[in-house]
């Protein structure tokens, strides 16, 4: 199984810490907000590789974090970059054309978990990969969202009762439950293997869930309830949350 992580955004709105630097390699605690998602998959063994998508502007940080993390003899040699080659946020190709990029760049052919480089999460992603092993399904996660406001701004899904995805849409006017999907998904290698297929159909390619959307209307997807919290940095404000919540006073980077 290879990890897939989404890192090439710009985060325009955490400016100016990130004008020059990658959000997901911001410091939370004593690590950075990469380094909590990726060790925590690492240490169970599931994963054999790790593909870190980046856009052009910002490729040679992720390759000096990797470079740094294959130091150890434990990551010897499973952290790879891919530069999409986009330098600007308008020239961006979108979290769907991103995995099929890496996808046909390094020749990918497994099961694939993909993930935001930019969230931190109070529970172990491991759940989240064993649960899709015993479906053996395609899946998603889902949490409940009450605010109606902000289920339009995100991924909503219908489940059954055996938590079978039975409708998914990407930013809905007219939201028809309160599950929203936030950006884990795990991809059966058959399934990974119909992106580019997805995107000729016409399924969005900025939201990193159309693809899921799209690919739930045509096999079976399941979707596990979020086991804990996911803290989501958009901007500066919930950066500085997510820090004081990980009593990271100290950590903060210069000029918050």
């Amino acid at each position: 199984m290879k990890c897939l992580v989404l890192a090439a955004g710009y985060a325009t709105r955490l400016y100016p810490l990130t004008e020059n630097f990658p959000k997901p390699l911001l410091k939370v605690g004593e690590k950075t907000i990469l380094d909590w998602l990726v060790d925590d998959i690492e240490s169970a063994g599931l994963v054999d590789g790790f593909v870190i998508i980046s856009n052009h502007k910002f490729a040679d940080h992720f390759r000096a974090w990797a470079d740094n993390k294959c130091h150890s003899e434990r990551s010897e040699g499973i952290y790879t970059v891919v530069d999409d080659g986009t330098s600007t946020n308008e020239t961006r190709l979108g979290a769907v054309r991103d995995i099929q990029f890496a996808v046909d760049s390094l020749g990918l052919d497994d099961d694939l978990l993909v993930i935001a480089g930019d969230n931190i999460l109070d529970f172990s992603l491991v759940e989240f990969i064993r649960y899709a092993q015993a479906k053996g399904t395609s899946c998603i996660m889902r949490y409940y969202e009450a605010d109606g406001k902000r289920l339009r701004k995100c991924g909503v899904v219908e489940v059954d009762g055996d938590d079978r995805v039975v409708g998914m849409e990407e930013k809905p006017a007219e939201p028809k439950s309160h599950w929203c999907c936030p950006p884990f998904y795990f991809y059966r290698r058959e399934d990974a293997g119909r992106v580019a297929e997805g995107i000729a159909a016409g399924c969005g390619v900025d939201a990193p869930g159309s693809f899921a959307a799209w690919l739930s209307s045509r096999v079976p997807v399941h979707a596990m309830e979020m086991p804990g919290r996911r803290f989501d940095i958009g901007d500066i404000d919930s950066y500085r949350r997510v820090c004081d919540i990980f009593f990271c006073h100290s950590e903060r980077s210069e000029g918050i």
